[in-house]
């Protein structure tokens, strides 16, 4: 695990065309100061997986209005503040794919245990069933579903120690956990960084051989605020 000096440091190498997992639920542990960075970096024709498709006009929303953003994988495309993406969705600017929340969260977390593919039966009967794989288990159908899997995820944690071990504070922690798992490379925006071996292990909620770089970026709060 690397400690950089800044967000836009930890975030240096993502490449044009990758998949990024971004943590946050709306605005909840979404991890601002990296989402930032990404957009000065400008990598472009992005697949992002994320629980909603951008809120307001930071975070997420910035990279979409950028033209960063080749497609988004998400829950909840549209709320009331989800007017960037919409408009570009209507444009033609964007792809989607909606996947049901629950199949989101076990989507990411197949691909962080080597899970090759589940069976659910989430969105069976609906539009989202669409061309998959149908099996019928003790009289019920289900779908088949393939793993989430990124190049990169970028998530927001509370505290790091000086090995990678993350803590989340309360529901600011979402998909983190999965995503962190899930991806090749995964870079963490904590508020504070902890003295190796100062965290009780049983706090430990993502262990720290899935964390691969780490940024202080103080506050998520005033980050965002910064970033409005």
């Amino acid at each position: 695990m690397r400690v950089c000096a800044s967000a836009d440091e930890a975030v240096a190498d993502v490449q044009d065309g990758s998949t990024v997992l971004i943590g946050g639920f709306g605005t909840a542990g979404m991890p601002y100061a990296l989402v930032d960075a990404l957009l000065r970096r400008g990598a472009k024709d992005l697949t992002v997986v994320n629980n909603n498709a951008g809120n307001g006009t930071t975070g997420l929303a910035a990279l979409l209005a950028a033209g960063q953003v080749r497609k988004v994988v998400c829950s909840f495309p549209r709320q009331s503040d989800s007017f960037v993406f919409d408009e570009l969705y209507r444009a033609g600017k964007v792809e989607l794919e909606v996947v049901p929340q629950g199949n989101l969260a076990e989507r990411l977390r197949a691909a962080g245990a080597g899970i090759g593919a589940f069976y659910t039966p989430t969105g069976v009967g609906t539009p989202l069933a669409e061309g998959k794989e149908r099996r019928t288990i003790d009289g019920r159908e289900f779908v088949l579903e393939f793993p989430i899997r990124g190049d990169v995820a970028l998530i927001a944690a509370h505290r790091a120690d000086g090995v990678g071990n993350l803590v989340y504070r309360k529901t600011a922690r979402n998909f983190g956990p999965v995503m962190a798992t899930a991806a090749t490379t995964t870079v963490v925006q904590v508020t504070e960084l902890a003295a190796t071996g100062s965290i009780d292990p049983e706090a430990v909620v993502t262990p720290g051989i899935f964390v691969d770089r780490v940024v202080v970026t103080g506050n998520p709060a005033r980050v965002r605020e910064a970033s409005a």
